[in-house]
């Protein structure tokens, strides 16, 4: 990958809705070879897709809570069940394995507490942890997700 896909990369986390000719004119190609070069970034798995972003509050989901789990057991059995039922879960954004105290964490979105209620014990009684901290942003002060591909 060299500065050209870069820049084509940095455009398109920009802007998803740039045509090829807009993003060729800016990295200085022509549009076909432009063209090729997102080809060839979707091909190697690099752009996996392009979406619109949305403001949480405008569609109702007022409320990001951070949530760390603590695993009762560590098997892959439990592992499995575990990823699995999060990962159905549509209120969950982000879902990581951790090193350290805590296991895993989640970014949840909902609309307010007692929605958050609602998730939280579907949560404990689907599968069985040691323990759950719920923290409950304030203020979203930076939210991105583009990338520093400079």
């Amino acid at each position: 990958m060299d500065k050209i896909d870069r820049k084509i990369l940095a455009l398109l986390q920009e802007d998803a809705t740039l045509s090829v000719a807009e993003i060729s004119q800016q990295v200085n190609l022509s549009p076909t070879p432009c063209w090729n070069r997102i080809k060839k970034l979707e091909a190697n798995g690099v752009i996996v897709g392009r979406v619109a972003l949305l403001v949480p509050e405008a569609i109702g989901l007022g409320l990001t809570v951070f949530v760390a789990v603590e695993a009762h057991d560590h098997s892959q059995k439990w592992l499995e069940r575990f990823a699995e039922t999060v990962t159905a879960m549509p209120e969950v954004m982000d879902f990581y394995r951790l090193a350290g105290e805590v296991d895993y964490m989640l970014r949840v979105v909902v609309a307010d507490a007692a929605a958050y209620d609602a998730f939280y014990q579907r949560l404990i009684t689907a599968v069985p942890l040691k323990n759950v901290t719920s923290r409950f942003a304030m203020q979203r002060i930076k939210s991105t997700t583009a990338y520093p591909v400079g």
